[in-house]
């Protein structure tokens, strides 16, 4: 465990908090078998230091490219889940896969969520301008509506999800910077096509087609006419919380990727 300094704000490091785990070929595990799992948090969230600025994938991407090249990994399997997935893909596309063998996205954000004249698949410009208007106003009313379509929960709540545990990713959720939750959101309209079209390594795409956060039919569907070398693996009904609801499905589809 430890952190790495990543850049500043004012006078104070901006931190990455990391954690390195066991020996073997390295997978970086953006967000939360026989492998080295390198986990860490991304600025504005969970130990990381919680900057006012950076919150774009730009950054994201050259903030896991610091950690990278801190750990000296090389071979190495880098997995994003949601948002995790747009950092996967922009630092495949800037820093190219010197140090990388296989890349996962769960849950992916990429291709391109914004409705434009060449992107008439996407989601309209005010739909994500309510997001930050309802996240400024009430930033814990909107986690948590934004949780219960994370996990569905009208439909799995009970059964695949516990209460106990939607309340500690609420818990969790709530932790992060008020400043990071809202500045996020205009992230998930960056358009990521020219990055895919860079990707020069296996991708393995994992999603579920009940996704109510980042709709299957407008990202991972897409996915296979983007990647070169890619594999799509579709779980029924699955959220956008799959790494939870459906763990041994996922888990089953990414250690065969791995091996």
């Amino acid at each position: 465990m430890g952190t790495i300094a990543v850049g500043r704000e004012n006078s104070d490091d901006i931190e990455i908090y990391y954690e390195d785990h066991v020996a073997g070929p390295p997978v970086v595990l953006i967000h939360g078998a026989g492998c080295r799992v390198i986990t860490y948090d991304r600025r504005g969230f969970g130990k990381s230091s919680q900057p006012t600025t950076g919150y774009d994938y730009d950054t994201f991407a050259a903030d896991l490219h610091a950690l990278m090249s801190y750990l000296d990994l090389r071979d190495a399997v880098i997995v994003g889940h949601s948002m995790g997935t747009g950092e996967v893909t922009r630092y495949l596309g800037s820093y190219g896969s010197a140090r990388v063998a296989k890349g996962v996205l769960i849950s992916p954000i990429p291709p391109f969520l914004l409705q434009t004249s060449d992107n008439p698949e996407g989601l309209p410009q005010s739909l994500f301008d309510g997001f930050i208007q309802s996240a400024q106003a009430d930033p814990p009313a909107w986690m948590k509506g934004f949780l219960d379509n994370f996990y569905n929960y009208d439909a799995l709540g009970g059964t695949l999800v516990s209460e106990q545990a939607f309340q500690a990713s609420f818990n969790l959720a709530v932790s992060a910077s008020a400043a990071a939750t809202v500045a996020c959101i205009p992230t998930w309209l960056t358009d990521f096509r020219a990055d895919l079209a860079k990707i020069d390594v296996p991708i393995l795409v994992i999603d579920g087609n009940a996704d109510r956060v980042l709709p299957y039919d407008k990202t991972g569907a897409r996915l296979p006419g983007l990647i070169k070398d890619v594999r799509l693996v579709t779980i029924e009904g699955g959220p956008h919380a799959i790494a939870w609801t459906h763990t041994d499905q996922v888990n089953r589809a990414l250690l065969d990727f791995l091996a």
